[in-house]
Order: structure tokens, then sequence, then C-alpha cells
């Protein structure tokens, strides 16, 4: 069944719209504080179809990537009472509770982590808001996280994604169906334990 390889193709086809960058924008904004695909999805395969302006896309995603974690910030600062049995039910209570484990011990150091990381940035962004952590560390630390995992993204589709697109082409309905059966592994790892 194709069906990964077919979602690749049309990603390559929505990614060169010229409409792409607002998309790309408003993913990372979302993504900062309340949605949970990463922007990558959509930084990859612009970067790829269009590598003579994939610093640009890096920079659209850093930019409103910071702007969604300063709304994490204040969901955090602002709401945290209100919604935290809301990311509870979500799943997120854990998370949330080693993110202020975190914040107590590494501090700033750790929004520039998570902003780097596949870890889940919101978390870090309303955790740092519920801390009270103050704001101009927390935005210098996402700019620096998030830019440098962007840019490094889409440097490698940049300079390294046309040798790479024959490879992700074979074998994206093999890594696609891989991921499925690592998440479906994973969440029955969570739920025995």
């Amino acid at each position: 069944m194709k069906l990964f390889a077919n979602l690749y193709d049309k990603t390559l086809l929505w990614s060169a719209n010229k409409q792409a960058p607002k998309y790309l924008g408003a993913m990372s904004f979302a993504e900062s504080s309340f949605f949970p695909i990463p922007p990558d999805i959509m930084l990859m395969p612009m970067s790829l179809a269009r590598p003579d302006r994939a610093i640009y896309f890096a920079w659209i995603a850093t930019v409103f990537s910071v702007l969604g974690g300063l709304l994490g910030y204040g969901i955090g600062y602002y709401a945290m009472d209100f919604i935290f049995p809301w990311l509870v039910e979500m799943g997120y209570g854990a998370k949330l509770t080693s993110a202020q484990n975190f914040f107590d011990e590494y501090g700033v150091w750790v929004v520039f982590i998570a902003g780097f990381s596949p870890i889940p940035y919101k978390v870090f962004t309303i955790t740092a808001g519920a801390s009270a952590m103050a704001l101009l560390p927390f935005i210098i630390a996402s700019f620096f996280g998030r830019g440098a995992r962007f840019l490094l993204v889409a440097l490698l589709m940049k300079y390294g994604g046309s040798k790479l697109e024959p490879f992700i082409r074979k074998w994206v309905d093999w890594l696609g169906w891989l991921i499925i059966a690592l998440i479906i592994l994973y969440i029955i790892y969570k739920t025995q334990s």
C-alpha cells in the first residue's frame, strides 16, 4: 500500500505552493503552544522543493515558533490553574511535572534544549509561564534553540536533500509504517507500565 508515498508527493506539491510560507508560519506558531505536529513536517519538503529559499523558510519557522512560544508562556502564566486538568487528561501531566523539575534544576537551558530537541516544546513554553520564568531569557533561549533546529533542518534539506530524496521516496512507505508501529508499541508499553 503506497499511502505514505502519496502523502509525501502531495506534501512536496503543497510545499511549492506560494501560500506555503503562511501555512508554515501558522503551524510553527500553533505547535509552540497547543498543536501536536511539529513544523519540520512542512519545513523539510519546502526546503527540498525550494532549496534557494530554505534559510528563509527556517527564519519563518523560527520567528513564528518564538511568537507561539510567547502564547504558550502566557497560557502557563495566566491560565495554568484552569488548563491543568485538561493537560493531565491529554496525557501531558507527567511531562509538565518533569519539565518543572528540569526548570528548577537547569533554568533557561531547559528552554534552549527543548527548543532544539524533538521534546514537545509547548510543554516547556507553558511550564516557563507557569514558573514565571523571566521573559527576556525565555525569548532569547527560544530564539536560539528553535532557530538552531530549524536552520539545521533547512540546511540538511538544502545541501543534502537532493541526494536523500531518492532514498526517501524509495523507503517512505516502510518508514511511515515503521513509525506507526513504534508509536503503537510505545502506547502499549505506557499503558502497561
